[in-house]
């Protein structure tokens, strides 16, 4: 099994409908080792991630559900927890503002 190292990114985050942040490839486990987000206006925005589970009828669940992140401010998420994806989970962010956060994902997919 190889262990690969990888970054996504976001910016601009939409406000209407989620953008899928990372989807997990087939034939891969992936490890999330830690979520960023920056809100970059001058004023509180909202933010809410959501894990997709395509193993359980595609149901998704909420890591966080429309948390504040205050103006000018970086938000980690997932800090000190590790989260496992399966093959095609996908993790989502949506903002409360348009274009005001952008993400930064550190992950280790497991091949």
């Amino acid at each position: 099994m190889a262990n690969t190292f990888k970054n996504a990114f976001a910016s601009d985050i939409n406000h209407s409908a989620y953008v899928d942040l990372y989807t997990v490839p087939s034939a891969t486990t992936t490890i999330v080792l830690g979520l960023t987000l920056c809100n970059k206006t001058a004023n509180a925005v909202d933010a809410t991630v959501q894990i997709q589970d395509t193993s359980d009828s595609n149901n998704d669940f909420q890591v966080l559900d429309a948390v504040s992140i205050p103006a000018k401010t970086t938000l980690e998420v997932m800090a000190g927890q590790k989260y496992v994806l399966e093959t095609t989970d996908v993790l989502r962010v949506k903002s409360g503002t348009a274009s005001a956060l952008d993400a930064t994902l550190g992950i280790m997919e497991i091949t």
